[in-house]
């Protein structure tokens, strides 16, 4: 349940004024004649008149359009809302209207390569490869795909694009062939950008091989354009010269003829984006995200709930397979510097991403909740060893951030930061609870729910609920709901994954629960809720506790269908040197006991050497039980460490008493 202990970080008077958040709200004042006297006014003001809410929006985020229209809202239904149906725009527009000295974007890799791009620069590069993409016949529509690091080179493909209304897709070159073939097999790429090698963890990776076999599989890729990273151009040119269809970046661009850049106008439901899901439980599906909602909801997001402004230096530690890869991008749009970084985030040393936050001026730093309790763990203490002069905000996702990673991140990373746990997911490529710079930060809990957003948490008999666990929902349509999934001609797909419970009504999939002063808490995924004696349990009030044992570095919990009910198991990764003896099982389950209730104890805690995750870092509570049970899990394409799930079969600890 919801904790109302003291905040542990809360914005001064005079700092709320000066956000943008607080300057919309007198905006929204001005305009409506209204007296919303805070956020959570401003928040029910947005819900209430939707319309009103991201009309005002389009204004203040200073929308490029060559026509707006005059409908905010033509169909309101969901499935099948249509925003500013009448409306004419461009994304790689909005995100290229800086083109000054100013640093649009930051490139670090984890060897220590450095390169940097103003915007001018980025403008004129990004005018280089859409010449070449027209050139190779990428017409509005197509497809193009990216096998590549989160390198420049990746997000100026990504906005060559969407300026000619071409439909951008693309996977980290960590995914093995058949991940890559389940993905770009299904949307039939004209043009695929790939890099021909990377680093990771000290190493570094030959993706030629892998190169070779997906092309000979994707018969719809005309040109494979091969872009140099591990190795030199000329090594690079020389390595491809065997394979069909490959050409280098250097020589696809300099084969083209000059043309200048212009920006395809095109509806705002135009598919900008095909996003993947993570596909543990069969092929992944393919989410189509339009341009119009994709713009105005980071615009919302990173302006409004980040406060991010034209001095400010983003970070997102993320690769090009996850979400907050296209979220990260956005940030262009406000003119700030984007910084990219590819590699391991613990390589060579734990603090390796925190000496790039002092050497780039990074002011928003984002990352997962994994991360962030990894660190905790390594003993680091940033605000010891590192200046973090810039730093105002730190955001986290990925999966809920325990109470005592809000602690950690104030006791040793900084004290005076606004710490933004963040959620919603590829499904709507945004956020449907996030931060706030205007809010208090309570330990475990996101700040609020995102304006426009109609987010509640219903019970079982779909009412409405504050203060109890319940599904989260989003009640009424908003611009950023996906397209539809390609391929599904009928919708039928898109239907049962988000409208099966409820028709009309968004259901997430997430277990959560609002809190009394607004907040919302993410108990875990709702399918991978423990139902012991029919008392539904989240899987995070379990990890949350489990983070405080230190022989513990990780940890996965399942359901375990048990003589006619369910019995909690735990598995843990511990500590080298560390013994699962009696002693330190009771520790455990003490712990959990104390905090929580008898029913989250675990029957069983088993050792294991590694815990399956998704190529984003996920656990994978789903797969696990699928394998405990005997049962077949269905794409383990889709895991970074596919080779962890045998470490769950057949255990005879599952088997007794």
């Amino acid at each position: 349940m919801s904790n109302n202990a003291q905040p542990l970080w809360q914005p001064s008077p005079e700092a709320i004024q000066a956000t943008q958040m607080d300057r919309f709200r007198r905006l929204v004042n001005e305009r409506h004649a209204l007296e919303l006297a805070d956020y959570a006014d401003l928040y029910q003001w947005s819900v209430d008149r939707r319309e009103d809410f991201w009309n005002t929006l389009w204004d203040f985020g200073e929308v490029i359009a060559s026509r707006r229209g005059e409908r905010t809202l033509g169909r309101d239904a969901m499935p099948g809302a249509e925003w500013f149906p009448d409306a004419k725009l461009n994304f790689a527009e909005n995100l290229l209207r800086y083109r000054d000295d100013g640093v649009a974007l930051v490139q670090r890799l984890e060897n220590g390569g450095r390169r940097e791009l103003s915007y001018a620069d980025l403008y004129t590069r990004v005018e280089r490869l859409a010449a070449a993409l027209v050139a190779e016949g990428v017409e509005k529509g197509d497809r193009v795909a990216g096998f590549m690091p989160n390198i420049i080179d990746t997000v100026v493909a990504m906005l060559a694009s969407a300026s000619i209304g071409a439909i951008w897709t693309s996977c980290s070159p960590d995914f093995g062939i058949n991940g890559v073939f389940d993905r770009f097999g299904q949307v039939e790429p004209k043009v695929l950008l790939a890099c021909e090698g990377y680093f990771y963890n000290g190493k570094t990776i030959d993706s030629l091989p892998r190169l070779k076999e997906i092309i000979a599989r994707i018969d719809s890729i005309r040109k494979m354009v091969v872009v140099p990273v591990a190795r030199s151009a000329d090594e690079t040119a020389a390595a491809i010269a065997d394979i069909g269809r490959a050409v280098t970046l250097a020589d696809f661009e300099g084969a083209a003829p000059q043309r200048a850049l212009t920006f395809e106008q095109a509806d705002f439901n135009h598919p900008l984006y095909i996003m993947y899901s993570s596909g543990t439980t069969g092929v992944p599906k393919c989410i189509v995200h339009g341009a119009g909602g994709t713009l105005l909801q980071h615009l919302k997001e990173h302006r409004l709930h980040t406060d991010l402004k034209r001095d400010d230096t983003l970070f997102y530690f993320t690769t090009c397979g996850w979400m907050m890869w296209n979220w990260l991008v956005s940030g262009l749009a406000c003119g700030a510097t984007v910084v990219l970084f590819d590699g391991s985030p613990f390589y060579p040393a734990a603090e390796s991403l925190w000496d790039m936050v002092d050497e780039e001026g990074i002011s928003v730093f984002g990352t997962s909740a994994k991360y962030i309790a990894a660190l905790e763990k390594s003993g680091r203490k940033p605000r010891e060893s590192h200046r973090l002069e810039q730093l105002r905000a730190v955001l986290s996702t990925g999966s809920p951030l325990a109470h005592e990673g809000f602690r950690y991140v104030y006791r040793d990373i900084k004290r005076d930061v606004c710490l933004s746990s963040i959620s919603g997911g590829t499904d709507i490529i945004s956020c449907f609870a996030l931060g706030n710079p205007t809010l208090p930060v309570y330990a475990g809990e996101l700040q609020c729910r995102g304006l426009g957003m109609a987010v509640e948490v219903w019970n079982d008999g779909g009412q409405s609920v504050v203060g109890e666990k319940g599904e989260l929902v989003c009640a009424r349509s908003f611009p950023c709901m996906p397209i539809g999934f390609w391929n599904d001609e009928d919708g039928s797909r898109y239907h049962s994954a988000y409208f099966e419970n409820w028709p009309g009504v968004w259901a997430h999939g997430d277990y959560a629960e609002i809190t009394g002063h607004g907040g919302v808490i993410i108990y875990g995924r709702s399918d991978a809720v423990l139902n012991p004696g029919g008392v539904r349990i989240g899987t995070a009030e379990i990890y949350r506790q489990v983070e405080k044992v230190d022989e513990v570095l990780d940890s996965i919990c399942i359901g375990q269908e048990w003589r006619d009910d369910v019995r909690v198991v735990l598995f843990v990764v511990l500590r080298e040197g560390a013994e699962l003896d009696e002693d330190l099982i009771q520790k455990i389950r003490t712990t959990i006991r104390a905090n929580t209730t008898p029913r989250h104890v675990p029957a069983r805690v088993i050792r294991v050497a590694d815990i399956p995750r998704t190529i984003s870092g996920k656990i994978v509570e789903l797969a696990v039980r699928n394998v405990v049970h005997g049962k077949p899990v269905k794409n383990r394409e889709a895991l970074a460490n596919p080779e962890a799930l045998e470490l769950y079969r057949d255990l005879p600890e599952l088997a007794d008493e």
